[in-house]
């Protein structure tokens, strides 16, 4: 689950993280008040769950092609009170599109005024699960305020990485090194060290898959300051954490997600017209790039699990049929612990109940797959069955042609 940055600073504030003292605006009219209990100079940035927003640009309607462009960037920094007033009303309400949010961007329904800092430098760290080792490591660059995809591209040997074995979490010579390798001033080793220790656990006791400070700066002070961050938790582990459902916002998320959510199903929407029902990421990425082959383009990534049922498929269906740009359905189930049989008639059932208007193709490998090819044949549904990946790629393409 994501949180916003003046939602993941009060955690790393909490966990003695250094970061500026911020105020959180709702409503144009209160900007100013908050400028002024803050004084000086402020940034003023747009709260949204998407990263680029220093280079995005704003409008004054959800839809670029027909909006006007209101400012450039969604980080201002403001020098005055008047300045704060306008970067913030122009933000404030308005959409916000950068490389990150899809053409139509995100409204801004917050802003946070951040004291301003005096920066010497600028760097990167991160502290996230590692699934080849199967262990959080901590990553750092001396190239901070680029995106992290860019600077591995370019300046692969400007990152450093570091593994933390859980049980006994990050030592303080891992945290040396990190500055080392940073080249920080002495100065700073001292006070970087207990930094990036809480750092650590920020994530470790908060459970979280992913925190990242982009920048990270080194203040004219030879202080470190979190200027940025992004704070994921980890959903696994969120019923250890009650108090951070308050910290969700719904207004970012899809509304089809949010419901996909209540049903235990992992959605996620996508800009394409085949629905796509699947059980497990990798067949996911498999049946989209199978859709993509057949000309085409995927309108969502719905997992079923390992545990699918008539009440899951149903409640799949729904959720995928509530997306009008879909003008097809392809099911790719696996049959390993689930049984085909099972989901093919529960596919069956889900189909009579939710009575689908798209044409349907069904690929069932695995476990009963042979019953399951009968099930499907004998319900006298206008279900396509396909075989292997190649015939389930051609019946998509033919049934594409036709819609």
């Amino acid at each position: 689950m994501k949180i916003h940055e003046y939602q993941a600073k009060e955690i790393l504030r909490r966990y003695g993280v250094k970061v500026q003292d911020g105020r959180v605006v709702e409503k144009r009219e209160d900007i100013g008040s908050a400028y002024d209990s803050l004084g000086g100079v402020v940034a003023i940035k747009a709260q949204i769950h998407a990263g680029g927003r220093g280079k995005g640009i704003v409008y004054d309607g959800e839809d670029p092609k027909t909006s006007n462009k209101v400012l450039e960037g969604g980080v201002k920094i403001a020098k005055s009170r008047e300045e704060a007033i306008e970067y913030g009303s122009k933000i404030l309400g308005n959409y916000l599109v950068t490389h990150q949010t899809g053409g139509k961007g995100k409204q801004v329904l917050k802003i946070y005024l951040e004291k301003g800092t005096q920066i010497a430098r600028e760097f990167y760290v991160s502290i996230l699960h590692d699934r080849s080792i199967n262990k959080p490591i901590i990553m750092a660059s001396s190239e901070g305020g680029m995106e992290i995809e860019e600077v591995a591209a370019k300046f692969p040997e400007k990152i450093v990485k570091l593994p933390i074995e859980p049980a006994i979490g990050m030592m303080p010579w891992q945290a040396r090194e990190i500055l080392y390798r940073l080249n920080v001033p002495d100065e700073t080793i001292k006070t970087g060290v207990p930094f990036l220790l809480n750092l650590w656990k920020v994530y470790d006791q908060e459970d979280a898959s992913l925190v990242e400070i982009n920048p990270l700066v080194l203040s004219t002070e030879n202080e470190l300051v979190a200027l940025d961050c992004k704070f994921s938790y980890d959903d696994n582990a969120l019923f250890r954490h009650p108090e951070a459902k308050q910290l969700r916002d719904l207004t970012e998320e899809d509304p089809l997600e949010i419901k996909a959510s209540e049903y235990n199903l992992n959605y996620v929407r996508l800009d394409g017209e085949v629905g796509c029902m699947v059980n497990g990421a990798g067949l996911a990425m498999a049946t989209m790039d199978l859709i993509k082959h057949a000309g085409s383009f995927p309108a969502n990534f719905l997992d079923v699990g390992g545990g699918a049922n008539p009440t899951t498929v149903a409640n799949g269906f729904r959720i995928i049929l509530s997306d009008p740009n879909v003008k097809a359905i392809f099911i790719n189930i696996f049959g390993g612990i689930v049984q085909c049989d099972r989901v093919a008639n529960g596919i069956v059932q889900a189909a009579r109940e939710v009575q689908i208007q798209v044409p349907l193709v069904v690929r069932l490998k695995g476990t009963n797959a042979d019953l399951a090819a009968k099930i499907l044949a004998e319900s006298q549904l206008p279900i396509i069955v396909a075989d292997e990946m190649e015939d389930a790629a051609q019946k998509i393409r033919e049934v594409l042609k036709k819609h």
